[in-house]
């Protein structure tokens, strides 16, 4: 059973945002993005206020005789339905990740396994964009840095759209594949592995960066296979020295190299904020999923067997060809439902 005062507090709230907002009054961006969060909360307790209202008037209507056997039957179908709504009601309730809503940064770089790890990160990265266009989200690659057999040693992109940090933030690990490279003339598997991390976007309310802190260098940009080679000195290097964060960026201007490092450094320094809080607030975090600790391995490609296993929940698919071509619902759905299932554990529901 939710308390019903805690809902009562919960829709005044809203109610009161909808009427400031009205008016014109106050800071109305932000009481927009509040009102937009409440609004599915507020929808799902009124659905489960008309159904106990429901429930209420059947079992009045039990003192009629003539009515009691239509009341008797309405109860046993109103009351099978309470428990899926109070769930629905709790899902709703739940605290909310503030970042959920955010664009996410999404790092990828190769980890062990030399060229094939390199030519597995840019798997990753096609698997990512795959998912992305499914979505109908905007995947835009900041930074790239590719090898001479086409495959990445580092890559930034950045993903827009609806609650894209909340469906990607689960990615962030050890991504480790088994399977029998493409340099390998013996037909052996090999096992190697990628880093990724995906990050929420700061916004520039989130930090305030002191230009006396930053040291800025600007160099001839190069890469491999004369990717990005320019003439002029245009790709941009900041170190942030407080931290020791370095971001770099090569496009062709170096006035839009500056904007995308500011942007990249100031969502590492923001995410390294988060990590810091949430450290903070909860010493067994490195146990639950999602933690973001880009040294835990989470999932495990295996292309002999085309299996994909998720070790964090336990999770095996044999579907791997789509997985690999983007199809990451399945699995992100059930790295939210026991994300959500740990929360309600936690709060005692």
């Amino acid at each position: 059973m939710v308390p019903l005062d805690r809902l009562n507090e919960i829709r005044a709230r809203f109610e009161f945002l909808e009427a400031s907002m009205a008016e014109g009054g106050g800071d109305l961006a932000r009481l927009g993005r509040e009102y937009a969060e409440l609004r599915p909360v507020v929808e799902q307790i009124d659905i489960y206020r008309a159904l106990l209202d429901d429930i209420a008037e059947a079992e009045t209507m039990l003192a009629d005789p003539e009515m009691r056997d239509l009341a008797e039957e309405e109860l046993r179908d109103l009351r099978a339905r309470l428990p899926e709504v109070e769930h629905a009601l709790q899902l709703a309730l739940l605290p909310r990740d503030a970042a959920d809503a955010r664009p996410a940064l999404i790092e990828i770089r190769p980890g062990t396994g030399g060229d094939e790890a390199a030519l597995f990160a840019g798997d990753l990265l096609r698997m990512y964009q795959r998912y992305t266009e499914a979505k109908g989200w905007r995947f835009e690659i900041l930074e790239q840095a590719l090898t001479e057999l086409g495959g990445v040693k580092e890559v930034v992109a950045r993903v827009s759209g609806q609650n894209v940090f909340a469906r990607l933030k689960f990615e962030s690990g050890v991504h480790r594949v088994q399977r029998v490279p493409e340099t390998e003339s013996g037909g052996r598997i090999h096992t190697s592995a990628a880093t990724v991390a995906v990050l929420p976007e700061a916004e520039d309310v989130d930090v305030v960066i002191d230009p006396n802190d930053l040291r800025i260098d600007t160099m001839r940009a190069s890469g491999a296979g004369g990717q990005h080679v320019n003439t002029t000195d245009s790709a941009v290097r900041i170190t942030h020295l407080p931290s020791g964060i370095v971001v770099t960026s090569s496009e062709k201007s170096q006035h839009q190299n500056r904007e995308i490092a500011m942007r990249v450094l100031k969502t590492r320094l923001y995410d390294m904020e988060r990590q810091r809080a949430d450290a903070a607030r909860a010493a067994d975090r490195k146990a639950q999923v999602g933690t973001g600790d880009r040294s835990e391995r989470i999932r495990t490609y295996n292309f002999p067997q085309g299996r994909m296993t998720d070790h964090r929940i336990g999770l095996t698919l044999y579907k791997l060809d789509q997985v690999m071509a983007g199809d990451l619902d399945e699995v992100i759905d059930a790295l939210i439902s026991d994300h959500q299932a740990r929360l309600m554990a936690e709060m005692g529901g």
